[in-house]
């Protein structure tokens, strides 16, 4: 087993796999010719097919936290709340134990040479598990499981774009030199026990909004003391910057969860039993205005809550305004990530449904 664990870790085999799908380091010398792809911040590659390179580098920005954070929105507005919730308590829950293990287990990612590397901005952190591969069979197989029962549609169908997603999203990270295989078998396979494990509480979660007034305080605090103290690293890397924002969007997403209940100020709508009608150009239409309408409000807020917190926390802390580095202290990334995020969420599952409601297009 021991033997098994270690080849699969080998950075050799993620370099056999890019080679295959037509990934090849560039010479030294810089000769490329015309074969040459676009050069990959400072190394320089060689595609040789050109299918491959176009699908795992869609399939990676698939993966991407960006990605996730407009497609939750756009399924809470236009698609089933209901749904929407488990996604977003399931996608938080997951990627917080991911990116706290990376910094525990501190296992490197594949070596360069032989690996290819198609990212720069992720190198800072560890690898074992891989996130990408987490957050995309978490919200792949959820989605299944929370609408199998809601939705008439072949489940074969589900299960088969479930498995696809998941599966490109998986593959994209060998092809980009990010993971090893190891790293990726490891974040399915964590993702598969807490699905399993909170599966039994899912019912109890989705009545979480019906909760006493205390509730929005937990779901403020403990998000924040977990942000607060996530393990200290030797080196910066954007791990806690981005646990932060994903535990901050949660936050507020779920006390807009209760905001929406206790004030009985978003009616959903029933879970519907027929089977899903064909689109038509008005329902397209309408969904695409409230996807814009949404983005445009809580890029928005995100944008003045971000400045009007960090003016605050830079003017308590007395540092110059503009400074890189002291964004990355504790004192400050945290709070103002915490802040900027909660009120993304809270806009999300509140501001943005009653401005649909306002104008008409819901």
């Amino acid at each position: 087993m021991a033997q098994l664990l270690r080849g699969l870790q080998d950075s050799r085999l993620v370099a056999r796999f890019q080679r295959r799908c037509g990934l090849f380091p560039a010479l030294e010398d810089g000769g490329g010719g015309q074969d040459g792809a676009p050069q990959a911040y400072e190394q320089k590659y060689i595609v040789k097919n050109y299918f491959f390179y176009y699908l795992f580098r869609f399939s990676a920005a698939l993966g991407q936290e960006v990605f996730f954070i407009t497609f939750l929105p756009f399924i809470y507005w236009n698609v089933d709340p209901f749904s929407a919730k488990r996604l977003i308590v399931i996608w938080v829950l997951v990627m917080y134990v991911g990116q706290v293990a990376k910094d525990i287990l501190k296992w490197p990612r594949p070596f360069s040479p032989p690996v290819v590397r198609l990212e720069r901005r992720v190198m800072a952190e560890y690898g074992m598990p891989s996130t990408h591969a987490m957050a995309a069979t978490a919200i792949s197989f959820t989605l299944l499981i929370s609408t199998m029962d809601r939705y008439q549609y072949p489940f074969v169908l589900g299960l088969t774009m479930a498995v696809v997603f998941s599966t490109l999203v998986c593959l994209s990270r060998l092809y980009t030199g990010m993971h090893t295989v190891l790293d990726v078998i490891g974040g399915v396979l964590i993702t598969t026990v807490l699905i399993v494990l909170t599966y039994p509480a899912w019912t109890f979660m989705d009545s979480l909004d019906s909760a006493s007034p205390l509730f929005p305080v937990c779901a403020l605090v403990v998000p924040f003391i977990l942000s607060y103290n996530y393990p200290v690293s030797e080196f910066y890397s954007p791990t806690r910057a981005d646990t932060t924002t994903i535990l901050a969007a949660g936050a507020g997403a779920t006390i807009g969860f209760w905001i929406n209940h206790f004030f009985q100020l978003v009616s959903e709508p029933p879970a519907p039993e027929d089977a899903l009608a064909a689109l038509t150009r008005h329902q397209v239409l309408l969904g695409l205005s409230r996807f814009a309408v949404g983005i445009v409000l809580v890029l928005g807020v995100r944008q003045l809550v971000q400045r009007l917190s960090l003016q605050v926390l830079f003017s308590w802390f007395k540092v110059v305004s503009r400074n890189k580095e002291a964004r990355r202290r504790l004192e400050i990334e945290v709070p103002y990530k915490f802040v900027t995020y909660t009120s993304v969420g809270l806009c999300t599952t509140t501001f943005v449904p009653m401005l649909h409601r306002v104008l008409g297009l819901l």
